[in-house]
């Protein structure tokens, strides 16, 4: 009885959509698996599906009165709401959320695009925990590498969670090739977000030092709260500049630097410290012969000839250091004009405060 209810209600289906477009009477079944028949156009199908196309054009070795096409595996509902698309090019929310996969499969098998890439939207929104892993195996089965990668992503973002799921348990009894492919897309997700939080982190320390040279040439320049040039009367209150944390941190190291006895002989972390930030400002100084900052152009010389006052030993491995400093130079400028190029267009085409004294700290 039941099945005789969906059969009427399938013959009225079509012949509803049929009548609305003055169609005439259908001339093929679909046939499902529950023995059910949906009545059907074939010119209709062979337009939609190329698949279909080719069932129909086939020549059969019986001859009979009846055409039928047979779409088996899945549900009865499943394949009406199938063939409604067919006609109408449209799928309801209620039918994506409960025959998505099997619409999915239908649109796969036989080509369907239209219907594959909304089923394939459909349920890559509504994808959880508990269906996964269901859904990964039929999207890698059914080519639809979009749905793929969002069920990787959430495996790889819950695997914890999805492991104590009978999905994931089934999985690994049936399929673990594709439980080796998950293990090794996780592995490769971890590994990214490893290098990229090190490129991040690395990228923090070359905009730091290249704050730190700003700071460096501001303080020579113009003195900053308890440092500045010789020529420079530090009793007059000045306020902190925008960048107080780091000039703050800067003018510590230049008061060390300046009363450090240890500084002659190389035993001093934090002197070594204050020098190669005077070497790193004199690798990407632009106005050597104008700048204020001590030994900018002496330093220079210094580092072309023997680089005694940056390395203790200079003549072991200097070609590696060299390599690697070059390569420290230009990720610091590279941050230098990023960080320049995020600054108000007011602020960067502010002249370059230049002048000539005597290149001394007024501690």
């Amino acid at each position: 009885m039941v099945q005789l209810k969906k059969k009427l209600s399938g013959e009225m289906k079509v012949k509803s959509i049929a009548g609305a477009c003055e169609m005439p009477e259908p001339d093929l079944y679909v046939i499902t698996s529950a023995g059910i028949r949906i009545p059907a156009h074939s010119k209709i199908l062979a337009s939609a599906s190329p698949v279909l196309e080719n069932i129909i054009e086939r020549p059969k070795k019986r001859r009979s009165s009846e055409r039928k096409i047979s779409m088996l595996g899945v549900p009865y509902d499943a394949v009406s709401a199938f063939i409604q698309f067919l006609y109408s090019s449209k799928c309801s929310e209620e039918h994506m959320e409960k025959y998505g996969i099997h619409l999915l499969a239908l649109s796969h098998v036989y080509l369907v695009p239209q219907l594959k890439h909304r089923c394939t939207r459909g349920l890559g929104e509504g994808l959880m925990k508990e269906n996964v892993v269901d859904i990964l195996q039929l999207a890698r089965m059914c080519d639809a590498p979009d749905l793929y990668l969002k069920c990787m992503k959430l495996l790889s973002n819950n695997f914890k969670a999805i492991e104590e799921t009978e999905g994931w348990k089934f999985l690994q009894k049936h399929d673990p090739y594709l439980e080796l492919e998950i293990l090794q897309f996780i592995d490769e997700t971890e590994s990214r977000k490893r290098r990229t939080r090190r490129l991040r982190e690395d990228q923090s320390l070359y905009v730091q030092l290249s704050e730190a040279m700003d700071c460096l040439e501001h303080i020579c320049t113009e003195g900053c709260t308890s440092v500045g040039p010789c020529d420079m009367d530090l009793n007059e209150h000045k306020g902190p500049c925008s960048k107080f944390s780091t000039c703050q941190g800067l003018q510590l190291l230049i008061n060390h630097f300046g009363t450090c006895k240890k500084r002659v002989n190389g035993g001093c972390v934090r002197c070594k410290r204050m020098w190669q930030l005077f070497r790193l400002h004199s690798s990407i100084c632009d106005q050597p012969d104008e700048c204020r900052v001590p030994l900018c152009s002496k330093v220079i010389v210094i580092f072309d000839g023997s680089a005694r006052y940056f390395c203790s030993r200079p003549m072991i491995c200097r070609r590696g250091i060299d390599m690697r400093w070059r390569l420290l130079v230009r990720k610091v400028m590279s941050a230098k004009i990023i960080t320049s190029l995020a600054l108000p267009k007011r602020k960067r085409e502010e002249p370059r405060i230049t002048n000539q004294g005597m290149r001394s700290f007024n501690i």
